[in-house]
């Protein structure tokens, strides 16, 4: 029977065992009863979908670089695909997690920048190989080795710096361009992008249930009915879009190798990692459940393998979404541990991403609305990486390694504008300033010194 306890008697040593196997067998079956697709699991997906912002950050970068209709609306559905993809292979065979999947925004203000510079082929080539380099440190477990890397300091300084580096793109699709430019600053386009603002902050803030869980889809309407009203939209190129189509192999040209390009990308691609690392304990830690270093380790692998394919179809990365995982907090997916709707989410994804009118649809998103929807998600990134470095031990050392990376990180690419060559490329991108000087101050002010006294301590020791 269910309530029959099991018998001591026969095995004396097998208490343990006994609740272990107890333990599993009653989590399969609160997993089991909720495995079938049921009204209430396709809701949980949908929005999913919604939450999840995955078609925000492939809007943003497109609209951000000016890219023309076809290869915009192509990269937003190969993000699609890949997305949905990879959320479903995570779901069920790697992670095993219910984490949804999307592009990284630690990849924007790069893609940006050399989408304006008209080397989107380098930077597709950057994120395949950062993506293999990481598939094979995954699959030999070498990962495993540099957490130092993936330290709250370094990840937070970074995460900040994001923040940063996107706040002056978005800004400029918030006001209409810069100074000068037609439309900067019009009455028009001041009213569309503070009103959309304003709504993904109030009803983010103190919206309720699939209010504010929706926020930025219910700011993305009112703000392009705002602008066709005002007749700053235009979807009459969506009709010339089929219904069904895939996207484009290499649209953007075919390998081309920049180291300079690959470095910041490379760098990024570690900012990824940290995200993930963070969402994949968030998940476990709801569900009651230990992060296992095969979970960590296959979870990476299956980004990386995604990360590599978009990036041949138009896409950028892949990572897991932490949006997403606080709906767990807040729905019955933590406490049955769940993936069916995380599941049906990924199978919407996909769908998506082969009907190009979808694509077009969200390509063709005025500017202001993209700016005001992603001015607070920018200054979530700030927050986020103020919060990161809330967990870091704050000593005077600390304190300074931090403010010298986000100083370095802020001004220097200023105050060195007037370089050229490898060397402007380097010194111009705040992230790979900050990165590479939070790296270094971090080994020379706090883990050298660490290292010399503990050694010190030891030959005491051994003295005495």
């Amino acid at each position: 029977m269910a309530n029959e306890k099991p018998s001591t008697q026969t095995q004396p040593h097998g208490d343990a065992a006994t609740r272990k196997k107890t333990e599993t067998s009653v989590a399969e079956a609160g997993s089991s009863a909720e495995k079938k697709v049921t009204p209430k699991n396709a809701l949980l997906g949908l929005q999913h979908v919604l939450v999840s912002n995955v078609w925000l950050d492939p809007v943003f970068v497109a609209g951000a670089i000016g890219l023309p209709l076809a290869l915009s609306s192509n990269m937003v559905n190969a993000i699609f695909i890949v997305s949905g993809l990879v959320t479903l292979i995570q779901a069920t065979k790697l992670v095993r997690l219910p984490i949804v999947q999307g592009p990284s925004a630690a990849f924007d203000a790069l893609m940006i920048a050399a989408g304006t510079a008209g080397s989107l082929a380098a930077a597709g080539t950057s994120i395949f190989i950062s993506s293999l380099i990481f598939l094979v440190l995954c699959l030999t477990r070498v990962i495993e080795k540099l957490r130092f890397l993936f330290a709250p300091i370094v990840s937070g300084v970074i995460i900040f710096l994001v923040g940063v580096s996107l706040s002056g793109f978005t800004l400029s699709e918030f006001l209409g361009g810069a100074p000068g430019d037609k439309g900067f600053a019009d009455p028009k386009t001041l009213a569309v992008s503070i009103i959309t603002c304003v709504l993904v902050v109030v009803l983010s803030q103190f919206g309720k249930g699939m209010v504010k869980a929706l926020s930025y889809v219910i700011a993305l309407v009112v703000g392009t009915a705002l602008s066709l009203a005002f007749g700053m939209a235009d979807f009459s190129a969506v009709a010339s879009k089929p219904w069904l189509g895939l996207p484009k192999f290499m649209p953007y040209g075919g390998f081309d190798f920049n180291a300079a390009i690959f470095v910041p990308f490379f760098i990024a691609y570690l900012v990824a990692i940290m995200e993930a690392l963070g969402v994949y304990q968030a998940a476990t830690e709801i569900q009651g459940t230990k992060l296992q270093d095969r979970q960590v380790r296959y979870g990476l692998a299956g980004e990386a393998a995604g990360s590599a394919i978009s990036s041949l179809i138009g896409g950028f990365t892949t990572t897991a979404y932490p949006q997403n995982v606080a709906l767990l907090k807040v729905t019955d997916e933590g406490k049955t541990r769940t993936r069916v709707p995380v599941i049906i989410a990924g199978v919407v994804f996909v769908v998506l991403g082969f009907i190009p009118k979808a694509g077009a649809v969200l390509s063709l998103i005025p500017s202001p609305v993209i700016g005001g929807i992603f001015l607070p998600a920018a200054a979530s990134l700030i927050s986020t990486g103020f919060n990161t470095l809330r967990k870091v031990e704050s000593d005077d050392r600390t304190q300074v390694v931090i403010g010298l990376s986000l100083l370095l990180g802020i001004a220097l690419p200023n105050a060195l504008s007037g370089l050229e060559g490898g060397a402007h490329v380097f010194f111009s991108n705040s992230i790979l300033v900050g990165a590479f000087s939070v790296v270094i101050l971090k080994a020379l002010i706090i883990d050298l010194p660490n290292f010399i006294a503990r050694h010190a301590d030891e030959r005491t020791k051994q003295a005495e």
